[in-house]
């Protein structure tokens, strides 16, 4: 128990100099959490601290590349250089989830679900301090409150989906869900239970909801707007987390509110290819896209091109595209033309060999990561039109997806919800959806092209469609309950 009790006392502390990091003003001087929350400037300070502490979470191949992995969107490159060129390996990050055999004491996610609870305990900081602020307006802080609300409720949702089987799993949702935070650590040591699943989300959607309600006319950080959660994106994560849950009613309704209200359009036909070609900036549909890092003189320090890019035959990453999603596209599809294809040589069963890979566009010139576009709020309304019995509204939608691709448009409602999931897989790939749309809709993984994993397929229900909670943390809350299996 004293043994306990000191490591608790040493996390404590590690979690409050960690809290401390995105506090730093300039080399070699950090400040206190209370002197720098005290004003307006220190917490905006903080506030941009926590959307950098996002985008590094979410941009890495460790969560980027993770659903569309286990879904089967991606086979991996050979080597470009070196002794093992030509050969084929699983990525490093990812190299025992890939096989769904990830080890809670190893876990390959441990940095990520560390950095989730760090962002939450900074999202919660700063709604402790910014109500007592002297040198702020009323809308000021309800602004500050509503983007820390907004993080706060999208890290743990990213964390649910990771660590918690999908709403559905069981019939009221009473399997477990997370540890949802709504104090920092700096109030104290806790060690509280995991929610249930429909706790969860319940916390999520109350969280989303007040800070639709607090916004503000505008961030009061500098950058572009899309950077930043504001009402209109807001109400697109609320429409997934709807959608996760299978409220169809809301969503519908939240996603009609974006499509209708939030005056995006979407991409053209016409520049659609051009768009995703852009470097540096975002297709022009974009709702929320954190703003990558960059070194003081301007240049990029690090963007998703480092998941999926591919520069030359001796310089490419290790995500391609299989041909399990290539294939799904028909020859017109506009969306066919998001592939770069290479042929790259490649080591076959001890044979010299060359073959294509297909490298997705959408990630290349010093892309961001995708948080959230326009298309997706009309594959929300889709399948919620269909969920509601309302299938000629639900293939309107699709069809409008399918003629900005300038695919063959449905002419039938049949197979309406097969064609729904296929849609969503071809106009959503690389954006982080497959394997989460696998497990809401009770399907199974079945990985053929370039799948070099020990499991390449799993019949759900399985204990497998989630990850297992790091060692580290289940020892030191004598609380947290392990997924089963793990």
């Amino acid at each position: 128990m004293k043994y306990s009790k000191y490591v608790s006392i040493f996390f404590l502390m590690l979690s409050l100099q960690s809290c401390s990091d995105f506090l730093e003003q300039e080399p070699g001087t950090q400040t206190s959490i209370d002197e720098l929350l005290q004003n307006k400037t220190g917490v905006l300070q903080a506030l941009t601290g926590l959307y950098t502490e996002v985008e590094a979470n979410v941009r890495p191949d460790r969560y980027a590349a993770y659903a569309d992995l286990q879904g089967g969107n991606i086979k991996f490159a050979p080597a470009a250089t070196g002794g093992l060129r030509g050969q084929i390996s699983p990525a490093i990050n990812l190299q025992q989830v890939y096989s769904f055999e990830d080890v809670a004491l190893t876990s390959n996610f441990k940095s990520f679900y560390d950095s989730s609870y760090d962002i939450i305990n900074q999202a919660n900081l700063i709604l402790e301090f910014t109500p007592a602020l002297t040198d702020a307006t009323e809308a000021e802080k309800n602004q500050i409150k509503a983007e820390a609300l907004a993080i706060r409720a999208y890290a743990h949702f990213l964390l649910s989906l990771v660590y918690s089987q999908d709403y559905k799993y069981t019939p009221d949702a009473s399997h477990l869900g997370i540890i949802y935070s709504t104090e920092s650590i700096k109030s104290g040591i806790q060690y509280p239970a995991r929610k249930t699943a429909a706790e969860t989300y319940t916390l999520i959607i109350n969280d989303l909801q007040t800070a639709i309600d607090s916004y503000s006319d505008a961030s009061l950080l500098s950058g572009p707007a899309y950077s930043f959660f504001n009402k209109k994106n807001t109400k697109a994560l609320l429409a997934r987390v709807y959608l996760q849950k299978g409220d169809w009613a809301n969503a519908y309704e939240m996603a009609n509110d974006v499509i209708t209200n939030s005056g995006v359009v979407l991409t053209s036909k016409e520049t659609f290819i051009a768009e995703w070609e852009k470097p540096d900036l975002p297709v022009s549909e974009i709702l929320l896209e954190f703003s990558i890092p960059k070194d003081t003189e301007g240049n990029v320090s690090s963007s998703m091109t480092q998941t999926y890019g591919y520069t030359s035959d001796t310089n490419f990453e290790k995500y391609t595209a299989s041909n399990d999603l290539v294939d799904l596209y028909e020859s017109t599809d506009l969306r066919k033309q998001l592939f770069l294809t290479k042929s790259l040589f490649t080591i076959v069963s001890g044979v010299q060999t060359n073959l294509n890979y297909n490298f997705t566009k959408k990630y290349q010139n010093n892309a961001g990561y995708v948080a959230s576009r326009l298309s997706e709020m009309y594959l929300i309304r889709a399948e919620a039109a269909l969920e509601t019995n309302r299938a000629d509204l639900a293939m309107a939608d699709i069809n409008i997806i399918r003629a900005r691709a300038n695919a063959s448009l449905l002419t039938n409602t049949n197979n309406l919800k097969e064609n729904i999931f296929l849609e969503r897989r071809k106009e959503l790939c690389f954006e982080g959806f497959l394997f989460f749309d696998i497990a809401r809709m009770h399907k199974d993984v079945s990985r053929n092209d370039g799948c070099i994993a020990t499991v390449c397929s799993l019949t759900y229900p399985s204990l497998k469609y989630v990850l297992p909670i790091p060692t580290f943390n289940t020892n030191l809350n004598p609380n947290l309950q392990q997924n089963d299996s793990y």
